[in-house]
């Protein structure tokens, strides 16, 4: 297996964490009759996240975050294993954006601006630099 392959296997993983990190105290604050619910807004008297505490819902805010980064560097992942192009250069990218996905959500669940906000920009740099790479 690639390093690459190796990164996005463990952000995978990281991904399983944070949903865990966020669904266990949201359940705990919300209660499963809601959180089991259909989730119709008009029936919980609005979203279930302006019902969470600050913290639970910065954890909400940073999975949602993660499944959107994790696209483009699956992307980039995919590019660079299936054109053959992994290199010391991609597999120094794709560990540093685990670093920095795995940085970003106690960042994000302490409300460190604007750290928070740097940090996910290493891990997108990091990512475009792959996709940059592979086409060079």
């Amino acid at each position: 297996m690639t390093p690459e392959l190796t990164a996005l296997a463990l952000a995978g993983l990281l991904q399983v964490a944070q949903f865990a990190a966020m669904s266990i105290p949201a359940n705990q604050e919300l209660g499963p009759g809601k959180t089991a619910s259909p989730r119709d807004r008009s029936r919980l008297g609005g979203s279930l996240e302006d019902q969470l505490s600050d913290k639970t819902a910065r954890l909400y805010r940073a999975l949602n975050n993660h499944f959107e980064a994790l696209i483009l560097f699956t992307l980039a992942v995919v590019v660079v294993t299936l054109s053959d192009q992994s290199t010391p250069f991609t597999a120094a990218c794709a560990w540093v954006y685990l670093i920095a996905r795995i940085a970003y959500v106690p960042a994000y669940w302490l409300g460190l601006s604007p750290w928070r906000s740097l940090i996910w920009f290493v891990g997108f740099l990091a990512t475009t630099l792959m996709i940059l790479a592979s086409l060079i």
